[in-house]
């Protein structure tokens, strides 16, 4: 099958006022320096080993993509624009363009759906009652054959219908029992993880590409078939729900079949109500690379030539759920679910919120957070139900959560601030380091009649912090272990001591300590910053691993002390009103701040050696690892992991514009810095002038050759400006880059290059 036709040409700059506005859905399309494979031997060096996909390559079945002729966006495709560039403004014109993303959904997600069959028929059918209601249990079977089944049970509750319905896989069989008690007819089948009658499909479209998810949609729908023929069925009022796998499923089944008048989508990861752009390994969570290797038969195996390379997808979630305008969809998310993230579920919600504004039914559309972990509760399903009452008329009404997230469009309303970049001295003439730099280094005293400068440049950037003094240790404030156990870290370490820690503005960390750590005998430490935002915190493992970083380090005689970054694990609902209390400092500025109280706590314990505690972070919490030690000297040295890019354009690499977008526009870590999307080469600062200002300590830089948002070449470049201050020190060998040959993950090879650069870093 040749490749669909996806525009190549780069948004007029005009656009990118749509990303300050805050309305960043389709509006940054950038193409950069990083390459994709073109051939079969390119691909299959590229990735790790997935033996299906593989084979399919080998044998031809799968040809490769050609990902280079794809616009590079990390911004979220925006549901309302045309190919050809025309906006959707009005219901009529968003039937085709629903038409053309549903066929683009089955190219890259799901394969192609088979038309309904001709007939569906039940067979082997039985009635039964029990206190007061009816049970109807039979067998779907499908034309031409009639080979292909489908197991259906329909509870049918107390009285006259016709009945509201709930269509459910059977795996959420306890859900009917409370729906039925509401007065809903609950139909139940058998196309899910408990039990699977896809399996009998493979005769109904011998040829065709579809996959697990994409028979599963279709076994809902044939369902539905069969339900609209019963009299006591409400034909306007069937809804759907699940939660996980069988929420995506409910989620593909609505986004085709416009006879579904709701659903309920709880929970659904990956591969769900979760754009891949915002979720995937770099951030610690499954994305495109661990769907389609450990589950290579539940999404189209064309997708996983976009593993590392998401932004480059024609198409992503927020548009399936787009799909289902201007039908109700209710969006549930739980704040410390593993598998995903309520700021990824908000971004999806104001996205395809735009959708159902042309139909004028934003209500139709929900947020519904879940303040605990993954599971889903009879509370929570009654919830649920309370929703779908409102949305049928049946009276309770909207359970609506509001967004826990700021934008970058609530920052500018806030702050008030509107930025001219072009008030900006450029790169050539604010440079410190490097070819363009004002006047050459030559001693130590050049370079320190110029940091203070710079150092105000990087202050500004991060916004005006309240004023802080040196916080004691609070030992009231503590984490319970309902916390612990729920964020995944109750666990302790062999060999190790674990204690919480008040520090701060009221905060708590964890010290894990080797034991026989002693006044005496002081250990080092290491702060560990994760990426922001994670449901976990700073839990240190990934979804599809039982890697966790904090053993080795403890075995190699390392304490560790970690928090949860505000907007992460426990403190994910502290970043609702961030920038109503502090509209003009930034979420990364108080990173910081927590970072350097974290310090102050360190050099109060007795057991810690005062003279060496190191900065570790990773993605964005690399980012705030640099900066932290750029302001605070106490840092003795610093490790960032897959966390260094170019901020400024200066002629090295073409991806800044991406970078900074990434910190402030679509998520508003930096939001100063969205003012200088396109105009990259007014940025006050770049992080070669970071790394000068932690100089002479040791840094260490972990990145991936496959890093799809940066170049060799211009991290190299930076390196070595900032290589030139080291110099004058006598430090030069103080600053190193460790390369992996590996995608933007965690994974136990880029942590084995972590812990190598922490020892190398920690060796004088």
């Amino acid at each position: 099958m040749s490749q669909l036709p996806v525009p190549g040409h780069r948004i007029p700059a005009r656009l990118f006022s749509l990303c300050r506005s805050g309305l960043l859905f389709g509006a940054l399309e950038i193409f950069t320096l990083a390459s994709a494979p073109r051939t079969v031997g390119e691909w299959l060096a590229q990735l790790p080993a997935a033996p299906t996909w593989e084979a399919a390559l080998r044998a031809g079945s799968l040809e490769p993509l050609d990902l280079n002729a794809l616009p590079q966006n990390p911004a979220l495709p925006d549901p309302l624009r045309r190919p050809d560039g025309v906006e959707v403004d009005e219901p009529m014109m968003w039937a085709p363009r629903r038409q053309e993303l549903l066929k683009l959904f089955q190219y890259y997600l799901t394969g192609t759906l088979p038309p309904a069959p001709r007939t569906t028929r039940l067979v082997g059918s039985t009635i039964g009652r029990e206190g007061g209601i009816t049970r109807h249990t039979g067998v779907l079977e499908f034309s031409p054959r009639f080979d292909a089944q489908l197991h259906i049970e329909v509870i049918i509750p107390r009285g006259p219908g016709p009945f509201p319905v709930l269509v459910i896989p059977e795996k959420h069989r306890s859900w009917a029992t409370i729906a039925v008690g509401r007065g809903y007819l609950a139909a139940i089948y058998a196309a899910g993880d408990s039990r699977d009658d896809t399996v009998s499909f493979a005769s109904l479209d011998p040829g065709s590409d579809w996959t697990l998810l994409a028979k599963r949609a279709w076994a809902v729908a044939r369902c539905v078939d069969f339900l609209i023929t019963r009299s006591d069925v409400d034909r306007s009022k069937i809804a759907l729900a699940g939660e996980g796998r069988h929420a995506t499923q409910a989620l593909v089944a609505a986004a085709f079949d416009e006879r579904i008048a709701a659903v309920i989508i709880a929970s659904s990861g990956a591969g769900g109500a979760i754009p891949f752009r915002l979720t995937g390994e770099d951030r610690m969570r499954e994305g495109i690379e661990g769907v389609t290797r450990h589950s290579h038969n539940w999404l189209h195996p064309r997708l996983r030539f976009f593993s590392g390379q998401e932004s480059r997808l024609p198409i992503d979630q927020n548009l399936l759920v787009a799909c289902i305008a201007p039908r109700a969809c209710l969006l549930s998310s739980a704040f410390n679910d593993p598998r995903e993230s309520v700021w990824a579920v908000e971004q999806t919600w104001r996205s395809a919120r735009r959708v159902y504004g042309i139909f004028k039914q934003e209500v139709a559309l929900q947020l519904h957070h879940r303040n605990h972990g993954s599971d889903t509760r009879p509370v929570d399903v009654e919830s649920f139900l309370d929703w779908l009452d409102g949305r049928f008329e049946r009276g309770i009404g909207p359970i609506s959560s509001p967004p826990v997230y700021p934008t970058y469009a609530d920052w500018q309303r806030l702050s008030g601030e509107r930025i001219d970049p072009s008030r900006f001295p450029g790169a050539s003439v604010t440079a410190v380091l490097g070819p363009k730099a004002r006047r050459p280094l030559r001693s130590r005293g050049d370079w320190l009649e110029q940091r203070s400068g710079v150092l105000g440049r990087v202050g500004w950037v991060f916004g005006e912090s309240p004023a802080f003094g040196t916080s004691p240790i609070d030992p009231a404030i503590s984490e319970s272990e309902t916390e612990a156990l729920t964020l995944r870290r109750n666990r302790v370490p062999p060999e190790c001591t674990r204690l919480t820690i008040g520090f701060g503005s009221a905060l708590h960390g964890t010290l894990y300590q080797p034991v026989g750590a002693t006044a005496a005998q002081p250990v080092p430490a290491v702060i560990w910053i994760p990426p922001v935002p994670l449901p976990l915190g700073y839990f240190p493992g990934t979804q599809n691993s039982d890697l966790t970083l904090f053993d080795a380090w403890i075995r190699a005689g390392y304490a560790v002390f970690a928090f949860d970054p505000i907007g992460s694990g426990g403190r994910i609902e502290e970043v609702r009103r961030f920038y109503d209390r502090h509209p003009h400092w930034s979420i990364l500025g108080k990173t910081l701040q927590d970072t350097r109280d974290a310090v102050d706590a360190l050099l109060q314990q007795k057991n810690i050696d005062r003279q060496r505690i190191f900065a570790l972070g990773y993605g964005n919490g690399g980012l705030a690892a640099l900066h932290a030690a750029a302001f605070d000297d106490r840092i003795a040295g610093v490790v960032c992991v897959q966390g260094f890019a170019g901020l400024r354009d200066v002629g090295d690499e073409r991806v800044a514009g991406e970078n900074i977008a990434r910190c402030s526009i679509i998520f508003p870590l930096l939001p100063r810095l969205g003012a200088f999307v396109g105009q990259e080469a007014q940025v006050p600062y770049d992080l070669d002038e970071v790394l000068a200002l932690i100089a002479p300590r040791p840094v260490t830089l972990v990145r991936s050759t496959r890093d799809g948002i940066g170049s060799t070449a211009g991290v190299q470049a930076r390196i070595e400006n900032a290589r030139s201050v080291y110099a004058l020190y006598d430090r030069a060998a103080a600053l190193r880059l460790f390369e992996v040959n590996d995608d933007l993950r965690y994974s136990p090879e880029v942590a084995q290059e972590t812990f190598r650069a922490l020892r190398t870093l920690d060796t004088p």
